[in-house]
């Protein structure tokens, strides 16, 4: 692995992990949109990440190549709206959004677990900052061996 591609990995990892953050910043933000454009509450989105540069699984990679890694490091693959995860009813009929029984369908963000998710994104990114500024050591050191001799 070359000296740039270390940092490549490190780099896609922090952006990646910032996109995230930006993404959960906007469930936060929306907690309480009951009505979008589609006339719909906000439903909660989810960042998925992939291998970057990859031909196969990253699995299947450590199975033939223990010491060696193939990918580039991550890339987003799309931001997919919670479909899974149901709305919460709020009884409330003098909400403008209520239903004819008095219901508020408000959105499927849980603000605990969006400030987790917060904490695990925030967490890999200082992972990755610290590995980039370990492999900028490396090669400092490096260059500083060969300039000495």
């Amino acid at each position: 692995m070359g000296m740039f591609t270390a940092f490549d990995i490190n780099a896609t990892g922090m952006t990646a992990e910032r996109f995230r953050m930006d993404i959960i910043a906007q469930n936060v933000a929306n907690a309480e949109t009951t009505r979008t454009e589609d006339g719909t509450p906000y439903r909660r989105k989810v960042v998925v990440f992939e291998e970057k540069n990859s031909q196969t699984p990253f699995h299947q990679v450590l199975m033939k190549e223990r010491d060696r890694y193939s990918g580039n490091g991550v890339k987003v693959t799309g931001v997919y709206e919670d479909e899974w995860t149901e709305g919460n009813m709020v009884y409330d009929p003098s909400h403008p959004d209520a239903d004819e029984n008095g219901y508020v369908t408000y959105p499927n963000v849980n603000i605990v677990t969006e400030m987790t998710n917060l904490i695990d994104a925030s967490r890999a990114y200082q992972a990755n900052a610290t590995a980039l500024d370990a492999s900028k050591n490396i090669a400092t050191t490096g260059l500083a061996i060969l300039n000495s001799n």
